[in-house]
């Protein structure tokens, strides 16, 4: 089975919503994606109260939202006790202004006329992000967080997969998640929709864990990357994402290593990176 078609690039400049130039997981993340040469986005998956599938990395709302200011007694803030209707009512982006998570403001790397328009920034539902990708003839890896609650899996899968059959985007969908519970049931619900193995530590055999899972990519923590991991996984039609690169030397070293992908939270880097003349 191929991946998406935008990661049958030489390299794939993936983006974790573009986070260091807006607020992580909001469409002004994803247009600044674009804006700087992402080849696609990585969103994260939470289910609300009323079972609605919403893009919000955390289990809570506290650090992303200023959810602490219109329910505040509703702590611990967990995604899963709000329905979408009041997680619609938080701001998802004044928070970047205020804190300058990566100092691209502070470097003067944010325009003006951005930070205004991130004030009111809401967690777009899933049908929106897809929309949005949609339409822009991009691809995204919808990866499925740990979702508190307990929800089935099934479910949970059913629901991403609708969506996705329903925009016609399978070939532009990869679907990823540290449970592997996840991955199998996609693979048994929709065997043409392209799964990716996330893990923090190492894996011993990353070619045999796909191959059972019937996965087609695997996206190793940078510091669980091994470079021979690269050769075994391409001799079986597999690709490797390595996430989360941050600074310039460890992406070229990458390039040059042949992995497939790079998530990062500096796409405009990235880019950077690969125009380079001294990259081959």
């Amino acid at each position: 089975m191929d991946l998406p078609e935008n990661q049958n690039r030489p390299l794939n400049i993936a983006h974790r919503g573009a986070r260091s130039l807006a607020p992580e997981n909001t469409l002004a993340a994803a247009r600044k994606g674009l804006e700087v040469g992402a080849d696609m986005w990585e969103l994260d998956i939470q289910m609300t109260a009323d079972g609605e599938l919403i893009v919000i990395h955390d289990s809570t709302l506290k650090r992303t939202s200023n959810v602490r200011e219109v329910f505040p007694s509703r702590k611990p803030w967990l995604v899963h006790e709000f329905t979408l209707d009041e997680i619609r009512l938080l701001d998802f982006g004044s928070w970047f202004t205020e804190q300058d998570p990566f100092g691209q403001i502070a470097s003067g790397m944010v325009a003006e006329s951005d930070l205004a328009s991130y004030v009111q920034q809401q967690a777009p539902t899933l049908g929106e992000a897809l929309s949005f990708t949609l339409e822009h003839g991009w691809s995204v890896n919808l990866e499925i967080k740990e979702l508190s609650g307990n929800p089935d899996p099934e479910q949970v899968v059913k629901k991403i997969l609708a969506l996705v059959e329903d925009l016609d985007m399978v070939d532009s969908v990869l679907i990823s998640s540290y449970n592997q519970a996840y991955l199998a049931q996609v693979r048994k619900a929709h065997p043409h929709v392209a799964t990716g193995v996330l893990v923090s530590k190492p894996h011993p055999h990353p070619e045999t864990l796909l191959r059972q899972l019937g996965a087609q990519a695997y996206h190793p923590r940078l510091s669980g990357f091994r470079p021979a991991d690269i050769a075994l996984l391409h001799l079986q039609g597999c690709r490797i994402h390595i996430w989360n690169v941050n600074d310039r030397k460890t992406m070229q070293r990458l390039v040059r290593a042949r992995v497939d992908g790079i998530f990062t939270d500096f796409p405009q880097l990235l880019t950077s990176v690969l125009a380079s003349p001294d990259i081959s």
